[in-house]
């Protein structure tokens, strides 16, 4: 979901492609020390020391004040930072600056942590130290490397060392990267270099480590050796996990290979294994039979393609593979592409659980006006858990009444990675979206919301019929972790009443606002209560548009476009630190409640009632018993430019 732009939100099975675009172990917790941890992750709250090769090293932001209890997901992951790593070889650390002064992307604002680390000649290398405690087994790693020089990517490998010792070269690819808007800002299609002003930089390659797991105490380290090609290797961070044995094959299932699918043992890097085959109908046809039979659908070990425009339906049943590192559904759509695409599952009351979704999308526009998502889910007490979704539009778009998603991780997806809605699967008839649950998520790297609450009045379709929907009620987004969302906000709360965001670790926005409790668009429905309790927002807000926007803002005047009602919002508990620019950001908006809150190293003021390009001509506020620290010189902790807006301010750490 983008930040004032025009036009209306559409959403159907079928969704216009000229909408407005949105889009366990250790428990992740902030230490006075500035940094976040998740299972030993850290998640560095100070920009590195030595100045980057493409721009200087900003200077480092104050620490992370320590949170009162723990937020974000439980993950059974440990991240290392590219610039925690220990360098050699001349490799360098790149950072953001503090606040940017460019509407524009780069590597480092799209980077978690705002900093990575660049290898940009054979010997230079990063390496860290397994201080999990256990072994690795399973590396994640997000990098990145140069386009063609026509556009559309190239392949190419990293070498990975384990103790000092070459282990195996990792598999790297650009070709579902590098996006350029130099003919047209903020565009997710463009894939020709010449047009200028780059952004997608990232993307995230897994893999098992070959041989011996690397034992805890070990190193490891990525190096660019002569072998490999590609003329630099930006690192932003590697996962490292020991992943627990294939689940068996359940009682009372039915494989997929039982019905004619066959899987490919060949890698995939951006796009489909040669030789793949195409299980579509195979997977079609045992999901009518375990429907009827009232079985299990089983998705065995191995990837299994998905080829053409048509995806999978499913109703009332449970689709579970062996887990999201052994079992991979993937989608091989032809391209060039121009036909509208629907989920690659469309399911409705069904648990879906334990398997990896990849795809072959290079750029929003391949999956025209259509969803091209992961999984768009409806129905009653549906659930989503231990997924893993990657180059789809959405990760999960979903309605109806009791469903969750929980345990799951949705990385490099080209719009939202988690959309709660009240217009999944709806074909042209109301929908409802209501009791909606996503808790302990992990999404980095979208190229819209993390997560959004997405709650429609009405759509109008193309003969001009309007479909009214009920407004979305008790919807909760609690312990996710949301990451570096490159095209939209970290999480988005948009209309509705009853909705719950807590406990959530957002950070590293890097054009658009941390968080937002609004209304979307002209046909988005009025807010009439939501609570946003102990959050951490880290690094956040951005110039998206040139508006800079703050971390958090409360009011009608972003995707609201200035219309509708914002009511009875409750803010407490929350920690937002090192904002680009605003902390927290008002614009029209009543009876809302801002209350101790604490504020660290705001790039620009503290809290703002009406900040540039957020107009507040009205609307009422209470802020109380909020901390305020690290103001920059000639900021304020608190300021208003609206004379129709009531603020009543007391008892706050400037007062």
């Amino acid at each position: 979901m983008y930040g004032n732009s025009t036009g209306s939100r559409s959403s159907s099975s079928a969704r216009s492609p000229h909408r407005l675009r949105r889009v366990r172990r250790r428990v992740l917790a902030v230490t006075a020390a500035g940094a976040v941890a998740v299972a030993g992750m850290a998640w560095l709250s100070f920009a590195p020391a030595s100045a980057a090769p493409e721009a200087a090293a900003a200077a480092p932001p104050a620490a992370v004040p320590a949170a009162t209890t723990a937020v974000g997901a439980t993950t059974p992951f440990t991240s290392y930072e590219g610039e925690a790593g220990g360098l050699a070889g001349g490799a360098t650390r790149v950072s953001a600056p503090a606040s940017p002064t460019t509407k524009y992307s780069s590597a480092a604002l799209e980077a978690s942590g705002h900093s990575y680390v660049h290898l940009g000649a054979a010997g230079q290398s990063v390496q860290w130290t397994n201080n999990t405690g256990k072994a690795i087994s399973y590396v994640n790693v997000r990098a990145s490397i140069p386009d063609s020089a026509s556009g559309g990517g190239i392949t190419g490998t990293l070498d990975l060392y384990v103790d000092g010792v070459f282990r195996q070269a990792l598999n790297l690819n650009s070709k579902q990267t590098w996006i350029y808007e130099g003919t047209s800002y903020n565009s997710s299609n463009d894939q020709t270099p010449s047009h200028g002003d780059p952004r997608v930089f990232w993307d995230e390659s897994r893999a098992f480590v070959t041989g011996t797991p690397i034992a805890a105490g070990g190193t490891l380290m990525l190096k660019k050796d002569s072998a490999n090609t590609a003329s630099f290797y930006d690192i932003d961070v590697i996962d490292v996990e020991n992943p627990p044995a294939p689940i068996a094959q359940p009682a009372n299932s039915i494989s997929i290979t039982s019905c004619g699918a066959v899987a490919s043992n060949t890698p995939t890097n951006g796009s489909a294994a040669s030789g793949s085959v195409d299980s579509r109908a195979a997977i079609q046809n045992c999901i009518g039979q375990a429907q009827s039979q009232q079985k299990i659908l089983w998705i065995p070990q191995g990837t299994f393609y998905v080829k053409g425009t048509a995806g999978l339906t499913a109703n009332g049943i449970t689709i579970a593979g062996a887990g999201m590192w052994y079992s991979n559904i993937y989608r091989d759509v032809p391209l060039p592409n121009s036909t509208a695409l629907a989920a690659l599952f469309s399911v409705t009351s069904c648990t879906v659980q334990n398997f990896h979704i990849d795809a072959n999308a290079p750029s929003r526009d391949t999956i025209l006006g259509g969803d091209g998502g992961a999984m768009d889910t409806t129905g009653t007490n549906w659930v989503t858990n231990g997924m893993w979704a990657q180059h789809t539009e959405s990760g999960i778009w979903a309605s109806g009444t009791g469903g969750k998603v929980e345990n799951s991780r949705f990385t490099d997806t080209w719009a939202d990675g988690i959309n709660l809605n009240n217009q999944s699967l709806s074909g042209g008839k109301a929908q409802v979206g209501n009791n909606l649950t996503a808790t302990n998520n992990f999404i980095r790297g979208a190229g819209d919301d993390s997560m959004a609450i997405n709650s429609t009045a009405y759509q109008i379709n193309g003969s001009g019929v309007r479909t009214n929907f009920p407004a979305m009620t008790n919807t909760t987004f609690s312990h996710n972790t949301a990451i570096a969302p490159w095209g939209g906000k970290g999480v988005g709360a948009y209309g509705g009443g009853g909705q719950v965001v807590s406990d959530n670790y957002i950070s590293d926005t890097s054009r658009f606002i941390g968080l937002v409790v609004g209304r979307f668009g002209t046909n988005g429905t009025d807010v009439t209560s939501a609570s946003v309790t102990n959050n951490v927002i880290v690094r956040s807000g951005g110039n998206a548009y040139g508006q800079l926007q703050p971390a958090v803002h409360i009011g009608n005047a972003s995707d609201g476009q200035q219309t509708g009602t914002v009511d009875k919002v409750t803010m407490t508990g929350n920690t937002i630190s090192n904002s680009f620019y605003d902390a927290v950001g008002f614009s029209t908006s009543t009876i809302t409640l801002l209350q101790s809150n604490t504020i660290a190293s705001p790039g620009r003021n503290a809290i703002e009632v009406a900040p540039p390009n957020y107009p507040a001509p009205s609307g009422s506020a209470t802020i109380t018993n909020n901390t305020v620290t690290g103001l920059k010189s000639g900021m304020s902790a608190f300021i208003s430019n609206s004379t129709g807006f009531k603020a009543t301010v007391t008892n706050n750490s400037w007062q």
